[in-house]
């Protein structure tokens, strides 16, 4: 794929899905391999009732995060130490190489908007095992 710049305006629909790093499914969405972007990612990420991602970060790529539905906590900090509820309407951000973890602890399905400076959004994932066991089952 080309590195320059896209010069037209696109339009996705939500529609395939991937299995990212991190053992969620991502609805496909804005990257580099979609629309050619440069410099950020959007996607939307829904995750089961009891669904658990894998212990990660994101080396030197920030996230933001829009939760649309349901509630999650996510574990977050050099050995997880630290522990934020989110719910519907709550925005969240992540620092480039901040290792974290989201459990959906509720009930329902939790639905959010991810957006990272990634382009590729998978590429900078790299995976934490030695933190799995930090963070109750």
């Amino acid at each position: 794929m080309s590195t320059s710049m896209p010069t037209t305006c696109q339009k996705l629909r939500l529609g395939e899905t991937y299995q990212g790093k991190q053992g969620f499914s991502y609805f496909q969405g804005i990257a580099r391999e979609t629309t050619g972007s440069q410099g950020i990612c959007m996607h939307i990420l829904r995750i089961p009732p009891g669904g658990r991602a894998k212990a990660h970060l994101h080396e030197s790529h920030e996230t933001a995060i829009y939760v649309l539905e349901g509630e999650a906590i996510m574990y977050w900090g050099e050995q997880l130490e630290h522990r934020m509820e989110t719910n519907a309407g709550d925005l969240v951000y992540i620092p480039a190489g901040v290792p974290h973890l989201p459990i959906n602890t509720g009930s329902v399905e939790a639905v959010a908007v991810i957006a990272r400076t990634d382009p590729h959004e998978q590429e900078s994932v790299r995976l934490l095992p030695e933190l799995e066991d930090l963070v109750p089952q």
